[in-house]
Parts: structure tokens; sequence; C-alpha cells
């Protein structure tokens, strides 16, 4: 059964996601995109442009708590069937999340009920776990606490993964898949929603500047997690003489006896990557920095030098 959707997301995964969909015959009667907030412009936007399928860029949909009237009349102007969420970030108000006669589904980066929250990615690899998965669910009044219509896991998390490697790697293709296989059982009516299991519900608040600081009484194997986790955002810190220093393109070496203060830049390795000790008989790897207000630069280019302390 062909579904009349309305979609609310960014990116390429929204766009790849409103692509399977219509290419399995459905009705993309709306497409919502955040406003672009830098040069580029986000593809979901450019695919809906290109389709000619109706695009609204909104900032908000409700102010202080409320909807804001204009856009829940735009919205039932969709006459949509089902709304989904691939991957949006703005807060939609419930009279748009149960608006549809079918609902709403909502894509999530973890397996669910473990990682709720908006950084996922990066807090499954800062604490440690070692399968990752997606999970596609019936959006309700709590934070990703909606019962679940899909989930696919089986992604073993490799020791070096980034968020970004993790995501581009291995979640985004199986959110695409879990996305269109999810409206699919909801359009023949097949779909089974299944409560989470709360008792094994975790979440995590959002990898701020705090988040992100390395603390370097911290074991090795804990800075290192950190350091991938940040990558590429907002990227894992430290300080040298009150400069901030963000590191990105971590790899840890272990069983080192440097006999060093944790945070001391070490000779650089064969390969040209920073070398920071660390707790634990560890040492960091660094492949890429970014001083205060600068790009990114290979770490050696970074001016940090043998002998410098990192607070």
């Amino acid at each position: 059964m062909a579904l009349r959707i309305a979609v609310f997301g960014q990116a390429a995964f929204g766009r790849d996601v409103a692509v399977r969909l219509a290419e399995a015959g459905h009705n993309v009667v709306a497409v919502h995109v955040p406003p672009d907030s830098g040069s580029r412009a986000d593809p979901l936007a450019e695919e809906a442009e290109k389709q000619g399928w109706p695009l609204f860029r909104h900032k908000a949909y409700r102010r202080k708590g409320v909807a804001l009237p204009q856009r829940i009349e735009e919205y039932r102007g969709h006459e949509a069937d089902l709304n989904v969420m691939a991957f949006t970030t703005v807060i939609l108000p419930p009279e748009i999340v149960d608006g549809p006669r079918l609902g709403s589904l909502c894509f999530h980066p973890s397996l669910l009920p473990v990682f709720r929250g908006g950084n996922a990615l990066a807090w499954q690899i800062i604490l440690g776990a070692e399968e990752a998965g997606v999970t596609v669910f019936r959006p309700d009044e709590g934070v990703d606490t909606g019962p679940i219509v899909i989930q696919k896991g089986g992604v073993q998390i490799a020791h070096d993964a980034t968020s970004a490697s993790l995501y581009f790697d291995h979640l985004y293709p199986l959110g695409v898949e879990a996305m269109a296989e999810a409206v699919e059982s909801v359009a023949s009516g097949i779909a089974e929603f299944r409560p989470q299991d709360e008792s094994k519900a975790s979440f995590q608040g959002l990898v701020d500047e705090a988040a992100a600081r390395l603390d370097w009484s911290l074991p090795g194997q804990e800075l290192d997690r950190r350091v991938r986790g940040c990558d590429p955002q907002p990227g894992a810190w430290a300080e040298r003489e009150g400069e901030v220093v963000r590191f990105y393109g971590g790899t840890l070496e272990s069983d080192v006896t440097h006999g060093k203060k944790a945070g001391l830049v070490l000779a650089p390795s064969e390969e040209g990557h920073l070398r920071v000790a660390a707790e634990g008989d560890c040492v960091l790897r660094i492949a890429r920095i970014r001083l205060a207000g600068g790009p990114k630069v290979a770490a050696l280019e970074s001016g940090l030098q043998s002998g410098d302390q990192l607070l």
C-alpha cells in the first residue's frame, strides 16, 4: 500500500531514506529540513528541490513548549498518512508527531533502550560498548522511549572506531535499510510495536565541552575512547599554556613503559603522529590537531613539540 509520507530530517541520510521510500512507490508529500547553518547546502533539501517535493525550512515548530499554530496548520495541509523522522534534530510538537493516522517513525543510532539521547554515537565509543546497531521506533513524549518496530544490530565496534567511522561505515547504511523496512511493515499492516525494557535503559546527555575535556588522571584506554568518541565533533581537548588543543585521528599504544607524567608530549611516531604519555603504560597517538580558532592540521604541523605538557 502506497502511503503519503512527510519526511522530517536532514543530510545525506535523510536524502537516502526519502529516495528509498519514493522508489518503493510512496508519495513524499512534504520534506522538512532545518535551515542551512553554513555554506554547504543540505543534501535532503537539494533532493527535494530536484524531485519537486514540497520543501519546508523551519528552525522551530514550537515556542516555550507550545506548538506554533502556523506550523500546525501548514502540517495538516500535507494530509500525510505517516511521518518519517530521518535524523531530525528539531523538536516537534505532539500535534505533528501524533498527527497522521499511522503516527510517526523515528530513527535512532543505538540499540534502544541503551544510549538514549542526542549523542548516542559518541557515547557508545566513550563508554566502551562492544556492539552497536540501529532502532526505528514510534516516538512518544519521552526522549527515545517509544515502542520499537525494527531493530538491527550485530555491528562490532572496532578498537579504532570513531563516531564518524561507526556511523558512515556501518550504522548509516543499516539505518537506511531499517527505515525502509519499518515503513513497509507499517504500510502492509504487519508492523508489531514492542515496548522498550526500562530495566535496561540508559540515557546520556549531549557531548558538550565539559564531556570532551581530557582528564589526564584517567587510564589511557579511557582517554583513547574519549578522543575517538568526540571525533569529528566536538573534538576531545586539553590545554597547552592556556590554549585549547583538540585531538583527532587517535589510536592507542599500550604496554609502553614511558615513565613520564601523563599529558607530556613524547617523541613522534615513525608514522608522523604526535605521541602523548598517558596513565597505565599507555601512549595516545594523534594524527590531527586543531588549535583554538584554526583548522585541523597534521599533528606534527601544529606547533606542539616533544616536552610540551598538556593539562
